[in-house]
């Protein structure tokens, strides 16, 4: 990806904390734990994030995923720019969303729809685009799998009875979820910078139930704690890191929250992300669960939809709080 040094004015620049700023404690589900369950409900109560290791996803599809992927977008811009778009998917360069955010990212956006078919999006790929599609589809697969398994763990952890209140929306055959690739490019200039970061991509929340992310060994990600410090997490290539999204926190009333994160760019090192974000169908109603509820108690949010909810933070800038506008502020103001 190359950006003209007239238009690096529209990047942000932003002071960051000093190297003795760390993430207090990064919660680490073990998949293998009898108590993941809790352990997984307590991570999301506290940050709305946590990493999970021993979580059976291959390492081989992995690997194979990022270099695929690396293939693809070390590839001349002007064939990059042939892989869609199919609106909203394809790939995309610079500009995060349609309000005017951006950030020093390109990136590839699938439907992980199963009736969705990646091939027609990278038909200009190594002239055989079959490689990256079964590679996407492989780890799509593995990685929904892995998500649903954390969303029944927290049915568990919450004594909900259905267990598959929140993985049976993932499951779904409409279900709206979704797959991105985001290659973060070395930017030297940086190495002159000492207390300046260029902006990734900008600080945000993820609409969706959940969201599971790996990647490779290089930093740039932080999140925000509840007291909005931000901390670094560190790399960790062979695990995955889980936030909570901003229709789990309506649907658990606001006791897990959706934790707002950021990257950004590394002044030698190449950043590859692969996340993949659980999404219900468009017509499903999002609301406090019932079961979550204690007696007397309402619930902080109208009800909705999430296309309603999809409609509504594609008309926000990225850093906005999407939920504001559908709280029940008259029920909120006694908390």
């Amino acid at each position: 990806m190359v950006v003209s040094h007239t238009s690096l004015e529209t990047y942000s620049f932003v002071q960051t904390c000093k190297s003795n700023c760390a993430f207090p404690s990064i919660p680490e589900i073990d998949l293998t734990n009898p108590d993941a369950g809790s352990h997984v409900v307590k991570a999301c109560e506290a940050y709305g994030f946590f990493k999970v290791v021993n979580h059976g996803v291959l390492l081989d599809l992995i690997a194979s995923l990022e270099s695929q992927a690396l293939k693809f977008f070390n590839l001349p811009q002007s064939e990059k720019e042939n892989a869609g778009p199919v609106d909203p998917f394809g790939y995309g360069s610079k500009r995060i969303g349609s309000k005017g955010d951006v950030g020093w990212v390109e990136y590839l956006l699938f439907s992980a729809n199963p009736e969705f078919n990646p091939h027609k999006l990278i038909t200009i790929y190594d002239e055989n685009p079959q490689i990256l599609e079964n590679a996407v589809n492989e780890y799509v697969s593995a990685v929904k799998a892995m998500a649903c398994q954390l969303l029944e763990l927290i049915a568990d952890g919450l004594d909900i009875k259905q267990r598959d209140v929140f993985s049976k929306l993932l499951k779904d055959e409409k279900s709206d979820s979704l797959f991105r690739v985001n290659h973060y490019p070395p930017y030297p200039e940086l190495q002159a910078l000492s207390d300046q970061s260029l902006v990734g991509f900008g600080e945000h929340t993820d609409p969706q139930i959940l969201s599971v992310a790996r990647s490779n060994s290089t930093t740039g990600l932080q999140i925000s704690l509840s007291d909005g410090t931000w901390v670094p997490v560190p790399p960790d290539e062979t695990s995955f890191f889980v936030n909570v999204g901003d229709s789990l926190q309506v649907m658990t009333n606001n006791r897990f929250k959706s934790v707002k994160h950021r990257v950004f760019a590394h002044s030698t090192n190449t950043r590859v992300s692969m996340i993949y974000f659980g999404g219900p169908p468009p017509h499903e109603k999002i609301a406090a669960l019932p079961s979550l509820l204690k007696e007397g108690e309402e619930s902080m949010y109208k009800e909705f939809t999430w296309s309603e909810y999809k409609d509504a933070a594609s008309k926000t800038r990225l850093g906005d709080n999407r939920l504001g506008p559908f709280e029940k502020k008259a029920a909120a103001g006694g908390r």
